[in-house]
């Protein structure tokens, strides 16, 4: 809640203690406050980033699309259990980041710098294992929005990597049904996970 000043002028937004998601929604009303997130994710991103393309100039590019996208789209980021800004944050600029590495892979992959990884605080091992558990945590948050039957499928293929006749014994359904109802689970999980970023 905004508070104001004695004469009427506006307080400044205090963001000591303020979570990410606050202080994103702020920043819809105060843009000078979007830069609190740049700060703060900027070198993250980038190393992020650089992992997919491997090019520190795309690297830069990507990171300030997925800023872009991540302020355009401030107000459809809805804290979920499980789902930190941070993951959300991410998960955008990686998306951001396999786009620009296909459109890479049509020429030579750019320059290495080894300087990627020695930026910040976490090393490299750490920020896998952070980044594989960011990745299931919006996974498992894509799942929990679809109906029973689609998200059991999905788990035994992809996460628990079953074969076509297997799940089709455990669901006790014809292979040709456990196909149609993969497609459509794919389906229904890329629109979801559309909706969340």
């Amino acid at each position: 809640m905004s508070s104001y000043l004695h004469d009427g002028e506006k307080a400044p937004f205090d963001i000591e203690g303020k979570k990410d998601e606050e202080i994103l929604r702020e920043s819809l009303k105060e843009p000078a406050l979007f830069e609190v997130i740049v700060e703060r994710y900027q070198e993250p991103l980038m190393r992020a980033a650089w992992r997919v393309v491997k090019s520190r100039e795309e690297a830069e590019d990507i990171v300030q699309e997925a800023f872009v996208k991540i302020y355009k789209n401030a107000d459809k980021f809805v804290k979920m259990e499980g789902i930190e800004f941070k993951s959300w944050a991410y998960k955008v600029a990686i998306n951001t980041a396999i786009t620009h590495y296909r459109k890479l892979k049509r020429g030579e992959v750019l320059s290495d710098d080894p300087a990627m990884f020695q930026r910040g605080e976490e090393e490299p091992g750490e920020m896998r294992i952070a980044f594989a558990a960011d990745a299931k945590a919006s996974v498992e948050a894509v799942l929990q929005e679809m109906p029973a039957h689609l998200q059991s499928v999905l788990r035994r293929y992809y996460l628990e990597d079953k074969s076509y006749q297997k799940i089709a014994e455990e669901e006790n359904i014809s292979i040709p049904t456990l196909k149609m109802r993969l497609f459509r689970a794919k389906r229904m999980f890329r629109k979801i996970n559309d909706q969340i970023i």
